[in-house]
This record gives structure tokens, sequence and C-alpha cells, in this order.
């Protein structure tokens, strides 16, 4: 981890722990990290570390809230330059491989939140994150059937569910191979599958 947290102001305090409970979910359950590892990896001491945040829970709710405003962030500005909704939908694709392939720690937290029995603050979040991302691709996916770019008869709420399931499949494959990087190498071809799939037929 860059820089010296003992010396930090207390919002790049917080951002440095939100960081490296990235860092360590990215090698070890993150069920299994303890405060005492976080505030190791940030070369504080737990009293330190409790100053901005009371509970390990309270760490991985910022972690949430960090993951929803850059994946969001990044999804939007993916979309943003694209010339069609087909070409959106593939640039929010691969935005969202390229996040996860430089924070792999991300989707090992998010499937740990949601994996969780009863109701949390982060599980929630989680919830709130995937609905929101859904929204957008709703949104591009029935732009693309109005411009006759993707099949008119396409169940777009099929459509968005294949979406995200197609990542979190590179994703889970690439985790389990230990190979980060598999998931960028596989990710062209797979969505030049899914956008078969959606292609209007001509």
């Amino acid at each position: 981890m860059s820089g010296h947290a003992k010396h930090l102001p207390a919002d790049e305090r917080r951002a440095a722990t939100v960081e490296a409970m990235v860092e360590l979910a990215a090698e070890r359950n993150p069920s299994d990290i303890t405060t005492t590892a976080i505030a190791r990896r940030m070369g504080l001491t737990q009293g330190a570390l409790f100053r901005h945040f009371p509970t390990k829970d309270a760490i991985v709710q910022a972690v949430m809230s960090w993951v929803a405003e850059c994946l969001l962030a990044r999804v939007d500005n993916a979309a943003q330059g694209a010339a069609s909704p087909l070409s959106a939908l593939e640039a929010i694709f691969m935005a969202h491989i390229d996040f996860v392939s430089h924070h792999p720690g991300v989707p090992r937290m998010l499937f740990g939140e949601l994996q969780r029995s009863g109701e949390s603050m982060p599980k929630r979040m989680v919830q709130t994150l995937i609905y929101r991302y859904g929204e957008r691709l709703r949104r591009l996916l029935d732009a693309g059937k109005a411009q006759g770019e993707l099949d008119a008869n396409l169940d777009v709420d099929a459509a968005a569910v294949l979406f995200v399931g197609t990542i979190q499949g590179l994703v889970m494959q690439s985790l389990l191979a230990g190979d980060v990087a598999r998931m960028r190498r596989d990710a062209p071809g797979v969505f030049r599958i899914y956008r078969r799939g959606i292609g209007s037929v001509r």
C-alpha cells in the first residue's frame, strides 16, 4: 500500500483503510480479515484505526460505498463515449472487467456479503448496487431495441441478468484459476457471443 497511513488526514486515512481492506480481500477470505490485520497492513495500531471505524462492519460498509461509487462512475463514463447502445454495453462490459482485474478483492467481498444469512447494511448496499447497475443496462437494452440494433423480441430483464452473470462467471473462473489476467483475455470473445445472442436478426 502506498503512502504512510500514520500521517494522513482523516479523509485520506479512511480511504487508505478501504484500500487496505480491498487488498487483503484479494489475498484471503474476507470473513477472516480482522481489524488487527487491517491496522497492521496500514502500519497503525488498532486504536488508531478505531478512531475512524468503530467496527469491521463499518469498514466493510465504507468499502461497499466506495465500490458502488467507483464502479457506477466507470460504467457511466464508459457508456458516455459510445456511438450506440450496443457499443455502450460492450464498453461497460470491458470497463467492469478492467475494474475487477485491478481490484480482485472486490468480487470476493461482494459475493461474501450476498452469502450472509439475514440482513445487514453492507448486504443491502450490494443489493442496491446491483439494482442501479441493472437499471443502466435495461435503459441501454431498451434503446438498442428502439433503434433496431437489438432483437425486437429481446427480453430486456433476462438480457440484463445474463450480462451481469456473464461477468460474474468470468470473474469466478479467473479467481478459481488464480489468474486475474485471464478475465481480460477471455472478455472480448465472451462478449462477442453475448452480442450475437441479443443482436437483431437481419
